[in-house]
């Protein structure tokens, strides 16, 4: 029986974990290790993938990787060990007031001046950046969805001088799964920190505690931070702080970051063992008891001392990796031919003696230690008010029948807000101030006297230019606010969890889905809210779809040609436009799939928080910071390309000033360029003009096209039905706008950027003529 034909709400336990690679270690690591109970929760709407409650948390895999974990018959599950359940709350002795780790002062500390460098380490969604801006000061985002922090982040310890603290990408190991996990092994090992601040979230530390073991592993200075111990407590919940340290070996000091409390003690800690260089006591978490994975360690450990030593890594750590069956590690150790036969000798014994393969054998052996340490430290709580509210709010929202129209439901009404109530509302209003500052500045400048071209070019080319992107800043504004609160709220892992069946077939995984939503309002947003994804791979695959998606500055383009060309029509014209931008992109995924991105996307392993309410100040937070990332483009890139565009329009090929705009530089350009859209059925110069102009805004193809032609019969007596049929779907599908060019260059490099420029004209072009031959026969 596999882990795949186990029923909603029954409990087996783990026979064996199949398949290879990291990936393989990865679910051992995460916890899924022979004679662990694991229960099913639920299924996703689409049926895949399921939800599973093992070690005390919800995780949810795919139904493939379930299939290759055998699982015993189901039975009841096994009663909560409450022996150390009391009420009672155990305080934690302040700083200096008892605990032998305050007493090991060396003779030696550090000299003065020594910058003192710490990593922040802990498991995604534990309150890591939370805590990293409560000892910085720092602005960094903060959500409640696993993978916010993407890549470090750097800043000094408030209050302190000569130190340094990285804040590192939340992992679950150090196995060199993700691209999180290798970015905080090589800053580990390569650049040897000062200390290690391992934050663990109280709610749930017997899965935090398998992080903890290999940093202890790396025998550097650490303290442990026990984050949300504020939870605990409320739910009848605490932690025998002493017998903890004891345990592990380390410091270990209760914080609750989101309140700012036992910060100071926590960094008094983490200051004293830097300075002193305080390690980790040994503790051997693999005593005789454990029989042949004792011995296989320490055989392992005996055979590669001297090579750990000459590349400066643990040895402890080397050798619980190597087997694990780490090849960089073991790399980097270049052991001789018959050094590694003896280690393969070995671990096919510690194999023999253990009944167990040796990666199964060595995660067995680190969740049977903490599974004592929690035994003997943790009086656990009763269920918590927010799993308890987590649980009824996903039987509507994450329900079989209910999950995808109550998702239809909820961005159906954060687009509506954002594009017809507040945003755009706001955006009208930021308009109408522009228009009033540009005709100001306009009767100014001429009862000034200025120079006609100076004052065209702050007129015509800056405000006009500039404040025409800068208009659509409410809306960008207004859709992160409402992205931030279903990512603080934990929403947007549900709906990762929902789409991940579909957005499978086309090569992606589950969280892929945000971006592109995003993507039907604005691109920029959408490229911008990629950076949550895991994988690199699905990242990019991500940002080069998510143009296809129909943003809201293309609505103006469909309103004017459907109501010229297809009065009768419109509403079918303007939804089939969507339909065929989605198509489109459907079927370019499924090209990447087959020839850019081979493979399948990363597996779907996403740990479900519970539902939190939204922090005012983290919400404030990421508007602010997105707010002023595209001011900042708005100012650099965007401006320096008005200032192009303008003058291309205003002097012609002598450099002379223009009285009409067909004499330009710009209509020169485009009439050289026109007889490539000749076989799509646009070939004038004008038409070519204003799609020029739409590489600065998509809205000012409608403008240009009013301005060059003058009136609406010149334009109806240049094209044709099928004609505006093959341009729509030009518009539809052609380079997106600078904004959204600067955000994937900024997200992806200058060459992905051009890639995306030239290659959806190609697409574009493509398309429309073949739309246009085939309008041609009807």
């Amino acid at each position: 029986m596999t882990l795949k034909d186990l029923k909603i709400g029954n409990t087996a336990t783990i026979l064996s974990v199949g398949g290879s690679g990291a990936l393989r270690q990865h679910f051992l690591d995460m916890g899924l290790i022979q004679g662990a109970e694991v229960t099913v929760m639920k299924y996703a709407p689409m049926g895949d993938p399921i939800e599973l409650r093992i070690h005390g948390y919800e995780l949810t895999i795919r139904l493939e990787d379930a299939e290759k974990i055998q699982i015993g018959d189901p039975h009841e599950s096994k009663p909560e060990n409450k022996s150390r359940r009391k009420k009672a709350i155990v305080p934690h002795p302040g700083y200096g007031e008892g605990g032998k780790y305050h007493k090991r002062k060396t003779e030696n500390p550090l000299p003065e001046g020594t910058v003192l460098t710490f990593a922040l380490a802990g498991n995604q969604n534990c309150g890591k950046t939370t805590l990293f801006n409560q000892l910085t000061g720092s602005n960094q985002h903060v959500g409640n969805f696993p993978g916010v922090t993407v890549d470090r982040k750097d800043g000094a310890i408030r209050g302190y001088n000569n130190t340094q603290i990285t804040d590192l990408p939340g992992i679950y190991s150090m196995s060199p799964y993700s691209s999180e996990e290798l970015v905080t092994r090589e800053f580990l090992l390569e650049e040897k920190p000062k200390g290690i601040i391992n934050i663990v979230d109280a709610t749930n530390i017997e899965r935090n505690l398998y992080l903890t073991m290999q940093l202890l592993e790396l025998h550097m200075p650490m303290v442990v931070a026990l984050n949300m111990m504020d939870e605990l407590r409320e739910n009848g919940g605490s932690v025998l702080v002493n017998e903890l340290e004891e345990r592990l070996g380390v410091p270990v000091v209760p914080i609750s970051a989101a309140k700012g409390e036992g910060i100071d003690e926590l960094v008094k800690h983490a200051i004293h063992i830097a300075k002193y260089q305080e390690c980790p006591t040994d503790t051997d978490y693999c005593d005789e008891s454990t029989g042949g994975i004792h011995r296989g360690i320490h055989a392992v450990m005996h055979l590669i001392e001297d090579h750990a030593r000459a590349v400066d890594i643990p040895v402890r750590f080397a050798a619980s990796k190597i087997l694990e069956g780490d090849s960089q590690i073991l790399k980097k150790l270049d052991l001789t031919r018959n050094e590694m036969e003896t280690l393969e000798h070995i671990s096919r014994q510690t194999e023999e003696e253990t009944g167990l393969d040796r990666a199964s054998a060595i995660a067995s052996m680190r969740f049977e230690y903490i599974q004592k340490v929690c035994d003997a430290t943790i009086v656990k709580p009763g269920e918590s008010r927010e799993r308890a509210r987590s649980r009824k709010m996903d039987r509507i929202l994450t329900g079989k029948y209910t999950g995808i129209p109550a998702f239809i439901g909820i961005m159906a009404l954060v687009f509506w807000l954002t594009f017809s109530v507040i945003g755009e509302g706001l955006k009208n209003l930021l308009e109408a101030g522009i228009v009033s500052l540009t005709d100001l500045t306009d009767r100014a400048m001429t009862a000034a006297g200025v120079n006609d071209v100076l004052r065209s070019l702050v007129v015509d080319g800056i405000f006009t230019g500039v404040g025409g992107v800068i208009s659509f800043l409410p809306i960008i504004v207004t859709l992160f606010f409402f992205l931030s609160i279903l990512e603080d709220s934990g929403y947007l892992a549900r709906v990762a969890f929902i789409m991940d069946k579909l957005l499978r077939k086309l090569g992606l995984s589950g969280r892929s889905i945000v971006p592109m939503l995003i993507g039907f309002g604005c691109t920029v947003p959408g490229v911008m809210a990629s950076r949550t994804l895991p994988s690199e791979r699905d990242r990019k695959m991500t940002i080069l779809l998510t143009p296809f998606m129909s943003c809201t500055a293309k609505l103006p383009i469909y309103a004017f040609f459907t109501a010229l060309f297809f009065p009768k029509h419109g509403a079918l014209v303007m939804i089939g436009l969507y339909l065929f931008g989605i198509a489109a992109g459907i079927l370019m995924a499924l090209i990447f799939k087959k020839t850019m991105f081979r493979g399948e996307p990363v597996p779907f392993v996403l740990e479900l928080p519970n539902y939190r309410m939204p922090g005012a100040k983290n919400v404030v937070r990421l508007l602010w910071d997105k707010a002023r990332d595209f001011l900042q483009r708005a100012c650099t890139i965007i401006f320096i390309a008005v200032l192009v565009i303008w003058f291309l329009q205003s002097f012609d090929l002598r450099f002379h000033l223009v009285t009409d705009s067909k004499d330009s530089i710009l209509a020169a350009v485009a009439g050289f360029i026109s007889p490539v859209f000749t076989p799509a059925g646009f070939g004038d110069w004008r038409i070519s003009t204003a799609l020029v102009t739409g590489f600065m805004a998509k809205e000012s193809v409608v403008s240009s096209l009013t301005v060059l032609f003058g009136t609406t019969e010149a334009l109806l007596g240049t094209l044709t039905t099928a004609s505006a049929a093959s341009l729509l779907v030009f518009c539809l599908l052609y380079t997106p706008c600078v904004a959204a060019v600067a955000s994937i260059k900024r997200e992806l490099g200058g060459k992905w950027a051009l890639a995306v420029v030239f290659g959806q004209l190609a697409i574009a072009w493509i398309a429309a003529f073949a739309v246009y031959h085939i309008a041609l026969l009807f």
